[in-house]
């Protein structure tokens, strides 16, 4: 059932004149309302209407009227599975989660706003002379001129740098940020993982963890990889699958590390990490072996082409590897996880 009354509990954000007239609307339909604190449901009044966000989902109403009749509905009056998360919340779990590395870091600093080189991340894919322009970057850093093997090393990162810090966060401290296209920004940097800014960190926090996997996977996959892709196969011609088969990899990568830094979040981060590889075009791109409790390997339906670059070889999760191979390194790392103190 929904806390804090028939219908629930409603945050309200509106200025002094609107905020009275606000209460009076939620309240009017069951819901005990408030400014701070969690809710089953957060309103707040812009300048032209009010926005609404519940159970995973935003909605927008013209008028008091329009939000009224929906949240008299029975849908609009069940128990959430996801809770509207104030922003402190938010800030402080990316705090929490970028310790873990700096793939997992999203500054909430707005300060950070006086510097004029972040850009939204639809920026990533939009701009395909930028998007050019990076992967002849990767593909010098790499030292190889194919720009297949580029654009596939930039992909795993730039998937890898996305999954990490929403993952990180559902699983360490049950809250979904939303990394919003739009809502996000990044700043072009030389080498190293992508840095990230939320100006104004949103996000849900998870009261039933069998909602988090369906909600990341239209965040990070729908609204970020997928248009990320399709500007990546559009320059280079590279196969979907083997993108699909990175971000399955960068997403297995994220537990690992997950795994290494907070042992205490791998019962929550594991079966999240399984139900993604599950869902959309990450089904088969690979399996999650577990070959001891606790250590989670990955071995992927394709190659991320890493093999073409000079100097480099097979990775641990290749479907090129030699199985006998593979069973010594797994073997060999459960043995250094064991003997570590």
């Amino acid at each position: 059932m929904p806390h804090g009354g028939p219908a629930g509990t409603a945050r309200l954000t509106a200025d002094g004149l609107r905020l009275p007239s606000l209460t009076r609307c939620l309240a009017g339909q069951g819901w005990r309302t408030v400014t701070s604190g969690p809710a089953d449901l957060a309103v707040e009044a812009t300048g032209d209407g009010y926005e609404a966000a519940f159970d995973g989902e935003g909605h927008w109403f013209a008028s008091l009227a329009e939000l009224a009749g929906w949240a008299g509905r029975p849908a609009a009056r069940r128990s959430p599975g996801l809770r509207p998360a104030e922003t402190r919340v938010v800030a402080g779990t990316m705090a929490d989660v970028s310790a873990i590395g700096p793939f997992f870091a999203v500054s909430t600093d707005p300060a950070q706003g006086a510097d004029p080189a972040w850009r939204p991340l639809t920026a990533l894919y939009a701009d395909v002379g930028a998007l050019r322009a990076r992967i002849r970057d990767v593909g010098r850093l790499l030292g190889t001129g194919e720009a297949r093997v580029a654009a596939s090393i930039l992909f795993q990162g730039l998937a890898a740098r996305l999954w990490s810090p929403v993952v990180g966060a559902a699983s360490v401290r049950a809250v979904l940020p939303d990394l919003a296209p739009a809502g996000v920004h990044w700043r072009p940097v030389a080498g190293g993982p992508l840095p990230l800014w939320a100006p104004r960190p949103a996000g849900w926090e998870i009261a039933d963890p069998g909602r988090a996997a369906g909600l990341i996977h239209r965040n990070v996959v729908t609204e970020l990889l997928g248009p990320l892709a399709e500007a990546v196969q559009e320059i280079t011609g590279v196969a979907p699958g083997l993108l699909w088969g990175n971000a399955a990899s960068a997403l297995a990568g994220t537990l690992s590390a997950i795994a290494r830094e907070r042992p205490d979040a791998v019962p929550r981060a594991a079966p999240l990490t399984r139900e993604l590889l599950a869902l959309g075009v990450l089904e088969g791109a690979g399996e999650l072996a577990e070959p001891a409790p606790g250590r989670h390997f990955f071995v992927r339906h394709s190659c991320c082409l890493y093999y073409r670059v000079p100097g480099g070889g097979k990775c641990g999760d290749c479907a090129l590897l030699d199985p006998e191979i593979r069973r010594d390194q797994w073997a060999q790392a459960v043995r250094q996880a064991s003997a570590a103190p």
